[in-house]
């Protein structure tokens, strides 16, 4: 079968390679997956770099999402056949994954629209109703809301009955943000764009703050008394240093927001934050959002470069395989 392989750290995207592998067999607990698509994310390239805070041993196969076919089922609960969308190394044409990092797929989504699901959309439950527990009539901010976390945000935040801003750096991300439901929209790159916000909500400020960015200190500027911030992730690429006394100054609360780490420390909430968001899908009220653009397991590195030059919106993804990927 085909896949990428990495057996030290990259400079970046470019140089992962497709190669040549060997069928994995599943273990006790696991299936085999036939992949058909896979979910491309910012933290793919930091841990082919060896800067992301978990750091597999070598070789390993890269990718944290994938959406496919069950080939062999060591577990009762799946068979072959089965479609399902889960979390493993999946930049390959076969993976093998843990039973317990699976899930069914919607009957009303595709391969492509399934793949992009793990990551996202878990990470905004959790963050909007787990830690900021975001309530109805509350103003949201979400920052960069036309990516796969910030569509997956606005559409939450929405269904939560909260005022949703949205943040993106262009006028066709903010198009974006304001079609999957943001009542209002700003350009981050204004130099105003914390005075507009703050326009927008009457001098007050926004009561949640989603930054999957790395602006929290200047979010600071445009929060409410008694406001949470969530701390998402770093697509600037830089930690930032906090001004701490705003923190103090408007009783704002900082939360970090670590989707993976509820596997190990918070193993009760998986299954809830799931059955919330699949009811969601079945009901139409959540809507996967890819990007235009669906690319390959061998550009599979141009659509990471995307996803890091911010050329790209909504979740973006690869089709592994033919064309029988989307039914």
């Amino acid at each position: 079968m085909k896949g990428i392989q990495v057996d030290h750290w990259l400079n970046g995207p470019e140089d992962m390679k497709v190669t040549e592998l060997p069928v994995p067999t599943p273990k006790e607990g696991e299936l085999l997956i036939q992949v058909k698509a896979v979910g491309l994310n910012y933290f793919d390239i930091l841990m082919v770099q060896g800067r992301y805070q978990i750091k597999p041993p070598f070789p390993f196969i890269p990718g944290g999402e994938f959406a496919g076919v069950v080939l062999k089922s060591t577990v009762p609960n799946f068979k072959v056949g089965d479609r399902v969308f889960g979390s493993g190394n999946a930049y390959a044409e076969q993976v093998v994954v843990d039973a317990i990092k699976c899930i069914p797929i919607p009957s009303n989504l595709s391969f492509e629209e399934a793949a992009g699901l793990y990551v996202t959309y878990p990470t905004s439950y959790a963050a909007l109703v787990l830690r900021a527990k975001l309530q109805p009539g509350e103003i949201c901010l979400v920052h960069a809301a036309a990516g796969g976390v910030g569509i997956a945000a606005v559409q939450i935040a929405k269904n939560l009955g909260a005022t949703v801003i949205a943040t993106a750096g262009s006028a066709e991300k903010l198009e974006i943000a304001k079609k999957y439901g943001a009542d209002h929209c700003v350009n981050y790159r204004d130099k105003d764009w914390t005075a507009q916000v703050k326009k927008i909500t009457n001098g007050r400020g926004a009561d949640v703050v989603y930054d999957p960015v790395g602006l929290i200190d200047e979010s600071m500027k445009c929060t409410a008394w008694n406001g949470r911030i969530l701390v998402v992730g770093f697509a600037k690429g830089t930690f930032e240093k906090v001004a701490v006394n705003r923190v103090l100054l408007k009783n704002i609360s900082l939360v970090g927001v670590h989707w993976g780490a509820y596997f190990i420390n918070e193993k009760e909430s998986v299954p809830v934050v799931w059955k919330a968001l699949l009811d969601l899908f079945e009901s139409g009220k959540l809507k996967s959002a890819i990007y235009d653009k669906v690319y390959t397991l061998e550009t599979i590195p141009q659509g990471l470069n995307a996803i890091a030059n911010r050329e790209t919106f909504a979740k973006v993804v690869a089709r592994i395989g033919g064309s029988d990927s989307k039914l």
